[in-house]
């Protein structure tokens, strides 16, 4: 089973109306929410973990989980708002957003509020995004995910993975450096570090995709992944010998409506690739093999250029991920896949 934690809004999305105006469209999102509405629509087994309003907007967000298979036993209900994020798409560009989050109920869960124990069915933990930028909800995340990298159950098994996507929005960060020292720490408790190129451009300006994912698996984790758009996807794997697996994967050319929930979408569903594979856990990770790891990024790719087809975050099932064939030429190229031996 995965959990995910962090931020659960409402997307106030942009559009048109007769004459010069403009509509706002009330739409459940926030990226771990979007990212446990994707986990759920491919039938695999996903908790969300946090606060939720209990005003209309609380009960949208709630509806929302139950009715794509996504766990609700781990959320608590608040008194308080919820938090509305209200976006401006424009076509070729980065969606831009403006967040109203004070005194809201999903920054508002605290240490406290943490299960003492997580389900012991629980194999991976997501976080990351917004919710890395609104205390108390920061800390209480940092904790979680510091308490459970290490833990071991009953049976002495793995520490579940910790997955982690910062989806940075930089009008959010008051601090950039202590941001980025915070960023690395993070990327270090982590086991799957998944990143934008627009996530590089704001920490690693100067930086080249590869090279900056290198820097990351040096931080720590087992998996770096970078989602490059058009590009397709690149993934750096460590192996317990030192080696660096490098492995991209292409995207399959599907007309743009909107950009919203991609990457959440393709964290999603690589993370579901995993569990339906059964090769969730750290050492499976650790052994995946070069095919395996293309698989699951050429999945992951798949299920985010469909959700751009559509508008607003709404990811696909696993029935139409599956059915998204290849065209010939994509088959042909393949992925580009190296190994190279850890310098000493």
């Amino acid at each position: 089973m995965i959990i995910c934690i962090g931020e659960a809004l409402i997307d106030m999305v942009r559009s048109p109306v007769s004459g010069s105006g403009y509509a706002f469209s009330p739409l459940p999102g926030g990226s771990p929410y979007n990212t446990a509405i994707a986990i759920g629509k491919m039938k695999v087994p996903v908790k969300f973990l946090g606060k939720f309003s209990k005003d209309f907007f609380g009960e949208l967000l709630l509806k929302r989980l139950r009715d794509n298979n996504v766990g609700d036993e781990l959320i608590i209900r608040s008194d308080l708002n919820s938090t509305l994020a209200f976006v401006k798409l424009e076509k070729g560009k980065e969606p831009q957003y403006v967040f109203y989050t004070e005194g809201t109920a999903d920054r508002s869960l605290t240490i406290a509020d943490l299960p003492s124990v997580l389900p012991p069915e629980t194999k991976c933990i997501l976080f990351g995004s917004i919710a890395m930028t609104m205390e108390p909800l920061t800390s209480a995340i940092n904790a979680l995910i510091l308490r459970e990298a290490t833990r071991k159950n009953a049976d002495q098994l793995d520490a579940p993975i910790i997955s982690f996507d910062p989806n940075i929005r930089p009008f959010m960060i008051k601090d950039r450096n202590a941001f980025i020292e915070q960023y690395e720490k993070w990327v270090a408790a982590s086991t799957i570090a998944k990143i934008s190129l627009a996530d590089f451009e704001y920490l690693y300006p100067k930086g080249e995709a590869e090279k900056t994912l290198q820097k990351m698996l040096a931080m720590g984790p087992r998996l770096a992944i970078c989602t490059m758009g058009k590009k397709g996807a690149l993934a750096l794997l460590r192996r317990n010998d030192g080696s660096i697996t490098k492995v991209s994967a292409p995207v399959v050319d599907l007309p743009v409506v909107d950009t919203i929930g991609a990457g959440d979408t393709f964290h999603g569903a690589f993370l579901s690739w995993l569990e339906k594979k059964d090769k969730i856990s750290r050492s499976s990770l650790a052994n995946l093999s070069e095919k395996d790891l293309y698989d699951a990024l050429f999945f992951a790719n798949k299920a985010a250029s469909i959700v751009c087809t559509r508008r607003g975050a709404e990811p696909p099932t696993l029935r139409e991920v599956e059915r998204l064939k290849a065209p010939e030429k994509v088959k042909a190229a393949g992925g580009k896949s190296t190994s190279t031996k850890k310098k000493k």
